[in-house]
C-alpha cells in the first residue's frame, strides 16, 4: 500500500547547474521539492520508486543512470556505467534523491507513457501498491505549458483551469479529479504530468491521506506544482 508520495515538476531549470544564472528564480520551487522529498524520505518507505512521463511506458531499476549532459551539464545520478539512461522526468527525480542523500541503489523507476489512457495509469498505479506493503512514490510531472505567450506552447486559456484543477486536487489527495484529467486535453495543453499524476491516484486508491500543496508557479508560462502526501504509518514488518 501507498504510505507517502512527493509530488513534484521535473524542469530540467531546477538543477541550479543547468539553470547557471537563472538558479535563484526558482529557489523557492526548488525549497518545495526538498520539503516534499524530506517528508517522502522520513516516511521510511520499504519501496521507493520514482514515476514520471516518457515517451513510452517501461520499469527501471537501480541499474538505470541519470544524465544530464544532453543539457549541457555533465552531471550523472545513480546506475552504472552502460546502465539505462532514465528519461528526464526520472533523471531530475533521481537528481532530488541524491541531493537528499538518498540511496539511490535501493530506488526504482517506472516510466508511464504520455499518451497512456487514464485506466491503464491507474492500473499501473493499483499494481505497484498492492506489491508493496510500504510504498512509497516520488512523483514527477509538470502541469500546463500555454499559460503564457511566452510559453513553450503559446498561450491558451484553458491552460490556468486545468493547472488550478490539478492543484486542488493534489492539495486535497482528490484521486477521483486526478483520474478524470482528460489525456486528449492534457497532451494539447502540454501537461507531462497527467499521466504520473493519475499512476499515483492508481496507487491511492481510497485510502485517506493528509496532503498539502507546497507550492503553485507558472515562472515560464509551464504549470510547476509539489505536493506532499502522507497517510498513517503501517507497522514496519507487516
Amino acid at each position: 500500500m501507498l504510505v507517502a508520495a512527493a509530488v513534484c515538476p521535473h524542469p530540467p531549470i531546477l538543477v541550479p547547474q543547468v539553470a547557471s544564472g537563472a538558479a535563484a528564480e526558482l529557489d523557492e520551487l526548488r525549497g518545495a521539492c526538498d520539503e516534499a522529498v524530506r517528508r517522502l524520505l522520513e516516511a521510511e518507505p520499504g519501496r521507493l520508486v520514482v514515476v514520471g512521463g516518457a515517451p513510452h511506458t517501461r520499469g527501471y531499476d537501480a541499474t538505470a543512470q541519470g544524465d544530464l549532459r544532453p543539457y549541457g551539464v555533465d552531471m550523472r545520478f545513480g546506475g552504472r556505467p552502460g546502465g539505462p539512461r532514465l528519461p528526464l522526468s526520472l533523471t531530475i527525480g533521481a537528481w532530488l534523491l541524491q541531493r537528499a542523500s538518498c540511496d539511490l541503489g535501493d530506488v526504482r523507476y517506472q516510466a508511464v507513457g504520455f499518451t497512456e489512457p487514464a485506466s491503464a495509469c491507474l492500473r499501473l498505479g493499483e499494481q505497484m501498491a498492492a506489491a508493496h506493503p510500504r510504498l512509497g512514490l516520488l512523483v514527477m510531472g509538470d502541469g500546463s505549458a500555454c499559460r503564457t505567450e511566452q510559453a513553450p506552447g503559446y498561450l491558451d486559456e484553458r491552460a490556468a483551469p486545468y493547472d488550478a484543477a490539478a492543484a486542488r486536487a493534489l492539495a486535497s489527495a482528490d484521486t477521483a479529479a486526478l483520474a478524470a484529467l482528460d489525456p486528449a486535453l492534457s497532451q494539447e495543453l502540454r501537461a507531462a504530468g497527467r499521466a504520473a499524476w493519475q499512476v499515483l491516484a492508481g496507487a491511492a486508491g481510497n485510502a485517506a491521506f493528509t496532503a498539502e500543496l507546497l507550492a503553485d508557479q507558472a515562472p515560464y508560462g509551464v504549470g510547476y506544482l509539489v505536493a506532499s502526501w502522507m497517510t498513517a504509518q503501517v507497522p514496519h514488518g507487516t
